[in-house]
């Protein structure tokens, strides 16, 4: 009797929980999969297609275009609080799938000696109708990517809620990070299998990404059930109230948050040093070092291991500790010196283990922020606000995303070099320290709670 009333509801079992854990996992796993298949190819999909560093810096800029200009990540925070993560993952699956697959036509052969493909040479002829068709379709991918990830986020803190959700949150991001670890060592691999080709890695990836979307099917069914025994129970009820219904007048309460505009700022400033790093690391690391482009992507492949092992035990050592303003401090400072190291310290001393220990380094960083940027989130939004409070924090996050890369391309071919660049990567760091310290001033004056532990 008393273990039934001990597991009253789906998520009290630690299995059920962390099967849903998984499950959505693996589509993020998937999508970071994707996200990143071309960065070991640059060289590649320069030589085959004619694109340039400004061009590969568009493409990767494109991922966010339609999130950032289009506002698209505004009115998928809106879906998601309407229609639930059920409706949403399910939409998000589907977009990154269709995206993929209109990339991966894109830089086919096929495509290539299309009409169509003529005509997008014809404009825009700086950039190739390869490129063009490509950006398109990762346009698309991109907002169900980043849709996927704020509806991920709100799942782990529905199905986490009381319980270890700092840790299920770096968990989730641990095991996605793998994908970045997986697409380096693959996508060379996969690409010199067939022949130096640069479509192969992304029709395995694309593949990948279906059976993403067959893993959040079985979440959903997983979660309907979550649901009726809640309602059940009368802690959800089928029709809300129209106090507990979602309302886009709801988010002037997050506009004028303090402690909101704090963590979107953090969050833009420490992704957009990390995620268009990781864009051109592979080549940054082939052309200091003097090293071809396979040796290189493995060499980057290190950079979220560390990452992928300190990412959940910092998470339960929020969970039972603390101190999240304070990891956040020192993630910043890690960033700075590794970027710093990257431009001065790298180029004089050229070495493999040096290279090696930077990468890893910066995964350090890379683990301390999501373990206590996203728990942060729940302790300062309600709950009936909550995805729109993600898809807002992502969306300034996709501005700097989408606008950094297309800097560094240009950066690059004016410059020639990783110098400048890398400095810039590093005063993002800086920011960052700046705006953590202040965010820690705010916790303390007003008890958000940021620095006490999840679990009490």
């Amino acid at each position: 009797m008393a273990e039934t009333i001990q597991r009253k509801f789906l998520n009290d079992s630690p299995v059920a929980r962390w099967t849903a854990l998984v499950l959505i996992a693996l589509m993020m796993f998937f999508g970071y999969m994707f996200v990143d298949v071309m960065s070991p190819l640059k060289s590649l999909i320069e030589s085959a297609r004619g694109w340039d560093s400004g061009t590969f810096g568009t493409y990767a800029a494109s991922e966010y275009f339609l999130n950032v200009f289009v506002f698209f990540l505004i009115f998928a925070g809106i879906i998601l609080d309407k229609m639930g993560i059920r409706f949403t993952g399910l939409l998000s699956a589907s977009l990154m799938v269709i995206g993929a697959s209109i990339k991966f036509v894109g830089i086919s052969e096929w495509f290539q000696g299309t009409g169509l493909c003529a005509w997008l040479d014809s404009w825009w002829v700086s950039f190739p109708g390869s490129a063009k068709m490509a950006s398109l379709g990762f346009m698309i991918f991109g907002c169900g990517c980043e849709m996927a990830g704020t509806t991920v986020s709100k799942a782990i803190a529905k199905w986490f809620k009381g319980k270890e959700m700092a840790l299920a949150m770096g968990l989730e991001m641990a095991i996605a990070r793998l994908g970045v670890f997986a697409v380096m060592w693959l996508a060379p691999m996969i690409s010199n299998h067939f022949d130096k080709s640069v479509v192969a890695p992304v029709a395995f990836c694309t593949v990948l990404l279906i059976i993403g979307l067959l893993c959040y099917t079985v979440f959903v069914y997983m979660d309907r059930k979550f649901d009726r025994q809640l309602i059940a129970a009368g802690e959800l009820k089928e029709e809300k109230s129209a106090d507990e219904e979602f309302h886009v007048s709801d988010l002037k309460y997050i506009f004028g948050s303090k402690m909101f505009w704090l963590v979107a700022l953090l969050c833009v400033l420490y992704y957009s040093a990390i995620f268009p790093f990781q864009r051109y690391a592979p080549n940054f690391l082939e052309v200091t070092l003097g090293i071809d482009a396979e040796s290189a992507a493995r060499l980057f492949s290190c950079f979220p291991i560390l990452a992928m092992v300190l990412t959940p035990f910092l998470g339960a050592l929020l969970d039972f500790r603390g101190k999240g303003a304070t990891m956040l401090m020192v993630g910043a400072v890690i960033m700075i010196a590794c970027h710093l190291s990257f431009a001065f310290l790298l180029p004089a001393f050229p070495s493999k283990w040096l290279a090696l220990l930077l990468v890893v380094t910066l995964g350090v960083s890379f683990s301390l922020v999501p373990a206590a940027l996203w728990p942060s989130v729940p302790k300062i939004i309600d709950a009936k606000i909550l995805g729109s409070a993600y898809c807002l924090i992502f969306w300034i996050q996709n501005v700097g995303l989408c606008l950094v890369p297309l800097l560094i391309g240009k950066v690059l071919d004016a410059t020639g070099g990783y110098t400048v660049p890398m400095i810039i990567f590093s005063s993002f760091g800086v920011l960052a320290f700046i705006f953590s310290f202040y965010l820690k001033i705010e916790d303390r004056r007003k008890n958000y709670g940021l620095e006490k532990p999840n679990i009490i």
